[in-house]
């Protein structure tokens, strides 16, 4: 499994706003169509964390596919009022917003 984990800053009070954003683009085939397995959505003093499971490594690729679709454009634009990038000066897309991992352990 390949997982991303976005960092921007969020909105006081916007969670619930963000989580039904999501929810209404999840009951669509737009998660099948990035790969998506798991979303987890996490919030910590103005901070927002978007971690994502994919069940291949190429969910970067298919999420750069689906960037076009109208769907996809629409709940980008929806997100606007509540999500800001973590660094508007030196975001370019959303790759400029994703962490890198330093660590990983699972339970074999």
């Amino acid at each position: 499994m390949h997982s991303t984990l976005i960092v921007a800053r969020m909105a006081p009070d916007s969670s619930a706003d963000v989580a039904q954003l999501f929810s209404a683009f999840d009951t669509t085939d737009m998660p099948h169509r990035m790969g998506t397995r798991r979303r987890q959505l996490f919030s910590y003093r103005g901070l927002y964390f978007h971690l994502q499971d994919f069940a291949e490594d190429n969910g970067d690729r298919l999420i750069q596919e689906a960037r076009t679709d109208p769907r996809f454009v629409a709940i980008s634009d929806d997100l606007k009022p509540f999500i800001e990038a973590y660094d508007p000066a030196t975001w370019r897309s959303p790759a400029d917003a994703m962490a890198t991992r330093f660590y990983h352990w699972e339970a074999r």
